[in-house]
């Protein structure tokens, strides 16, 4: 199979189209024929080496975590798909190495949800880490209704999607920073944007009146972001960080990180399909350029997710 990857870490310069073998089919595993493969800023750090103390990683890596394709082949004991199946998943494994940044990838059954045939592949395939890891989050610090939430980094890739998924678990009020050229976008996901910066404090406060604060507070930034979020919210034990999970810890704030779960993709991409739920993707690329794809995430400045397309 044609796959993207690299053998040595670095800059996204060290990624290469290669041929490479096709996937071993375990016995409880599905393969996929890739037809899209979301990028999330986990790739890139994999990628430059800074998660080599955290999982196993083997080289030569095939990046990627996100997929939405077809069922080629199943496994022995799988029972619940079929080739010809359409499906997405969360794909990330206990070992670093064989992505889904390729023509092929082999995954387990208790990854995969199937995709509904009104969402096409690229939405598919921009949805299940940034989803999970949206409403992973707000449901640890216990999100629902009546609650005042703040979303940092709400026209981001998972910030986009908790500020909809936020409104769906019955939260009364979706608070979103964003730059100022975001703002149009923030307001029509039904969030009310507030600028970044030194004022922000002050600025919520003001909104939402009474003692200041909010309910929950989701941080995707980190940072300044993350020292105002502690002044904000009510009670820490209902904020969470996707960013800084040693500052989380030392200050009783929640550390997410997304687990696979098939029930709660399914719950996901059928809320797209039924309209209540927006993937907002900016780009795609083909899957043999993905160099320029990690390029354009690492600037820091996408509208929701990138995708690449196979």
């Amino acid at each position: 199979m044609k796959a993207i990857a690299f053998t040595q870490f670095g800059d996204a310069d060290v990624m290469s189209w290669q041929e490479l073998p096709d996937p071993l089919l375990g016995p409880d595993q599905v393969l996929v024929e890739v037809r899209a493969a979301g990028v999330n800023p986990v790739d890139f750090k994999i990628r430059a080496g800074y998660l080599q103390g955290l999982l196993p990683h083997h080289l030569p890596l095939i990046p990627g975590w996100d997929v939405a394709g077809v069922v080629r082949a199943v496994g022995i004991g799988v029972q619940d798909w079929k080739p010809g199946d359409e499906v997405l998943a969360y794909a990330r494994k206990d070992h670093v190495q064989f992505g889904t940044c390729a023509e092929l990838v082999a995954l387990p059954d208790r990854m995969i949800a199937r995709k509904p045939s009104t969402v096409d592949f690229v939405t598919a395939a921009a949805l299940p880490l940034a989803g999970l890891t949206a409403l992973q989050s707000l449901k640890a610090v216990g999100t629902g209704p009546g609650d005042v939430v703040l979303v940092h980094a709400a026209a981001g890739g998972v910030g986009h999607l908790q500020v909809q998924i936020a409104r769906e678990l019955g939260a009364a009020r979706v608070l979103g920073t964003a730059s100022p050229r975001n703002h149009d976008f923030v307001r029509s996901l039904g969030a009310e944007p507030v600028a970044y910066g030194d004022a922000l404090v002050d600025t919520v406060a003001e909104l939402i009146g009474g003692d200041g604060k909010v309910d929950v507070v989701t941080d995707n930034v980190g940072g300044l972001a993350f020292d105002q979020s502690l002044q904000l919210v009510r009670d820490r034990a209902r904020m969470t960080s996707i960013v800084d999970g040693p500052r989380a810890l030392e200050h009783g704030v929640i550390n997410t990180w997304a687990r696979p779960n098939a029930e709660q993709t399914q719950w996901l991409v059928d809320l797209v399909a039924a309209g209540s739920l927006r993937v907002e993707v900016q780009q795609t690329f083909p899957l043999a350029e993905a160099v320029k794809a990690h390029k354009l995430l690492e600037g820091g400045h996408v509208r929701g997710k990138v995708v690449l397309t196979v």
